[in-house]
């Protein structure tokens, strides 16, 4: 395929998934119409009894609701849970303990609970209802949303790939691919489908790169048509922090923005933060409430979340909260506002790559020469921390010389539901100063 042709399909998809690339001007300029929107939390990474999850969908809204989310997305593996499904009471006692019955019907109503008394050939079951169904009980206008998703679980041999497609209309199958490569493209390429005939604004982001060490930067940057990845995932299993020899998700997104920018000519890929929770009975496990993204938008509603996001207006977190995000695309100057708590403290780091970073990536190789195939070895100068800020109001100026930038704000208060090691709450901004490239292209 000629980079014509790549380009032609790149953009194609950008506009079936609603994906807006403001190549002729910028995709942060926020300032204009910025009194207009406001700031929505939610979490897109969600699970429930309809595949792995520990509780019931509706106790699990109610979870997210009861805690000031604005809106939710709960996606399960492989099912959209548009109908009825029964399942077995022994699994359900299995899985949620044994109160998780008692606490469904004392939330909800013993005339809400669905029950089929066992008989000779059946055991006793208990209705999973679909979305459409208990909805009207959680949602209220610019309070509290419910969004249609689905965990779309694909893999390359043992390799799992991972996508969490948002706003769906019906359930995709895994589209399966040769390659890691081939994989996530065909599944954004079907979720970029079904938007097109629906008519619906759909995103589709790529879950815990790290999590069998099964998506590499370059993967990811190669498949220039996924606008969006896991930056932080609450899931302790995902390997976030990297090891030895393959980075922490800080450095995998620094490889495959630098990647895409300076060598595809494309748009870097945009962070998100997520719970993937599955356990919502005590503390152990995929625990809710360990990451979220806030988006900026003009309504709580499907299209306009999934829009903003596109634009990249939002940001990720795990515990840090953000007043604002401003970035000056005339003056160069990218500025946040922290929301302060007493006795804490922020220190934020601005971190990109500077366009003098060697190019030159040879082949990584373990101690007795022999090539490794988890990443190549990259200059210390990708993501670069270029300035250092504390306070509630930190600032960069862009010299022009990088090729990106983007923010992480550090708290000095421990996450109180940690799944790293002496994990501090975050908050991580999007990318921003590539535009120029393009337009100057």
């Amino acid at each position: 395929m000629s980079r014509h042709d790549q380009s032609s399909s790149k953009f194609l998809l950008a506009a079936a998934l609603g994906f807006v690339w403001l190549v002729g001007g910028s995709s942060l300029n926020w300032a204009q119409d910025a009194e207009t929107r406001n700031w929505y939390k939610g979490n897109l990474h969600t699970h429930s009894f309809w595949s792995d999850g520990d509780d019931f969908p509706e106790m699990v809204a109610d979870w997210y609701k009861q805690r000031g989310y604005h809106f939710l997305s709960l996606t399960d593996h492989n099912v959209l849970g548009t109908d009825l499904r029964w399942m077995k009471y022994d699994e359900i006692e299995r899985r949620g303990g044994a109160e998780v019955l008692n606490k469904y019907r004392a939330r909800f109503g013993a005339d809400w609970v669905l029950e089929r008394e066992a008989t000779e050939s059946t055991a006793y079951r208990i209705a999973l209802r679909p979305l459409e169904q208990f909805r009207s009980l959680l949602e209220e206008p610019e309070a509290f949303l419910l969004i249609p998703g689905e965990e779309i679980s694909d893999g390359v041999g043992r390799l799992p790939i991972h996508l969490n497609a948002t706003n769906l209309v019906e359930e995709l199958p895994p589209a399966r691919g040769e390659t890691v490569r081939e994989a996530i493209a065909n599944n954004v390429r079907a979720v970029a489908e079904q938007a097109r005939r629906s008519g619906r604004s759909v995103m589709v982001h790529l879950n815990h790169p790290n999590f069998g060490w099964a998506v590499t930067p370059e993967d990811l940057a190669f498949v220039v048509e996924e606008p969006f990845f896991e930056i932080y995932n609450g899931h302790p299993a995902v390997n976030q922090l990297g090891d030895e020899t393959r980075p922490s998700l800080e450095k995998f997104w620094d490889i495959a923005n630098t990647l895409r920018i300076d060598r595809l000519s494309s748009p870097p890929l945009f962070g998100l933060g997520t719970d993937d929770s599955h356990n919502y009975h005590g503390v152990k496990g995929a625990t809710p409430g360990r990451g979220w993204v806030v988006v900026r938008a003009e309504k709580l509603e499907a299209d306009s979340l999934v829009q903003a996001m596109n634009r990249g207006d939002f940001y990720a977190s795990s515990g840090v909260e953000l007043r604002d995000v401003r970035f000056d695309p005339q003056a160069n100057t990218l500025e946040l506002e922290i929301q302060a708590l007493d006795g804490v403290e922020y220190t934020t780091q601005f971190i990109g790559t500077p366009l003098d970073y060697d190019k030159t990536w040879p082949a990584a190789t373990d101690a007795d020469g022999r090539t490794l195939t988890v990443q190549e070895r990259y200059c210390p100068k990708i993501g670069t921390v270029l300035a250092t800020v504390t306070g509630l109001n930190p600032k960069y100026q862009l010299t022009g010389q990088e090729l990106y930038v983007r923010a992480v704000v550090t708290s000095s208060r421990p996450h109180p539901n940690p799944s790293l090691p002496e994990q501090k709450e975050q908050a991580w901004t999007q990318p921003v100063g590539w535009e120029k490239r393009f337009r100057e292209q």
